[in-house]
């Protein structure tokens, strides 16, 4: 099969996986309102903290309460953005463990992107949904910065998915992974939603090697303030570097996994 074909041939898996998952969300409308609704109002009860602590203190570590808001934002949308597309990624050591990646292997689609794209998280949506609300509101929005907005989602979406996805598949070398992936994901979140300068010049390095909160918030944060667009191709190609490392991982540990020799199906 030609590249270009066999690339048409993925969009359309990704768009047929995408429309199924979003069917699935909406079979419980009030359950899915519930969710969205509720992550938002806990992200808004975030922002009310930051807004208070600022206008007390008159800023943190050089960061505008415009600043934080939108890390909150940027943050927000590309996590939801994560586990919207590719909410099995909290999954994947699991199927790893208990040797469910049988039925995966066997499909024709290529197996890490099938785990992944196979089940999306509803409550996810909500994340994904405030991260703009909070743009709308921000002072100076244009449409190029929206259009930057919506970058950093998508790159920082795949920052989030790739990251995880590696600490997932430590369970085909460690066995169980779980305490290795929550930790991975704690401190993404942690690192990002904090401003960088309050970290020591010791700890930065971090950012932008085994947490990438630097590509996610920090670079991001930067490129919008000034509409520095030369860090855009860093932060995309980053975003490229952690999904294909995130792969090669995945397919390393492909050559240890052992058949769980299960029957099963999936629809």
């Amino acid at each position: 099969m030609r590249i270009h074909e066999r690339i048409r041939a993925y969009a359309r898996f990704l768009r047929a996986a995408f429309a199924i998952n979003l069917l699935a969300a909406f079979e419980y409308r009030a359950n899915f309102l519930i969710q969205f609704f509720g992550m938002m109002l806990n992200n808004a009860a975030f922002a009310l903290f930051w807004k208070v602590l600022i206008d007390r203190t008159g800023g943190i570590g050089g960061y505008t309460f415009a600043d934080v808001m939108f890390v909150w934002a940027v943050v927000s949308s590309a996590f939801g953005l994560a586990h919207v597309l590719f909410g099995n990624v909290r999954n994947l050591g699991n199927i790893i463990v208990n040797g469910e990646l049988d039925i995966y292997l066997l499909q024709p689609k290529d197996a890490f992107l099938n785990i992944l794209v196979s089940k999306s998280v509803i409550s996810a949506w909500g994340d994904l949904a405030y991260g703009f609300i909070v743009l709308a509101l921000l002072p100076g929005m244009n449409l190029e910065r929206f259009a930057l907005f919506a970058l950093f989602t998508l790159s920082g979406g795949i920052l989030f998915a790739a990251t995880f996805a590696a600490a997932e598949c430590l369970a085909f070398f460690l066995g169980n992974a779980d305490a290795i992936s929550s930790a991975v994901m704690e401190f993404i979140l942690s690192f990002s939603l904090y401003p960088e300068t309050i970290f020591g010049p010791g700890m930065r390095w971090v950012f932008y090697t085994l947490v990438p909160s630097g590509f996610i918030a920090f670079l991001p944060l930067a490129a919008f303030r000034s509409l520095d667009l030369r860090l855009v191709p860093l932060i995309v190609f980053a975003a490229a570097a952690y999904a294909g490392a995130s792969y090669a991982l995945f397919r390393a540990g492909l050559r240890r996994y052992e058949s769980g020799n299960r029957i099963g199906a999936r629809m």
